[in-house]
């Protein structure tokens, strides 16, 4: 080989290296990406599942401190 193919050679050879770096590099972004959207939707349903449930609780109560008003029938005036 001439030193024009030994340049050449090299100089692919540190392309691939950047370009396997830059590759691994994303690959963990997007993986630590997917990881924080996983954790936002946990984090999502579990406070909607507790507001769910205090406003079930909020009804329940509100109804159990209602009073029974008594039926006023329609002829006794």
């Amino acid at each position: 080989m001439n030193k024009a193919d030994d340049a050449a050679a090299l100089a692919r050879r540190r392309a691939q290296d950047l370009l396997d770096r830059h590759k691994g590099k994303e690959a963990d972004r997007f993986a630590d990406r997917d990881k924080q959207r996983a954790l936002d939707a946990a984090k999502t349903a579990r406070l909607r599942d507790l507001r769910l449930a205090k406003e079930a609780a909020e009804r329940a109560e509100k109804a159990a401190a209602k009073p029974a008003r008594p039926s006023r029938s329609r002829g006794a005036s």
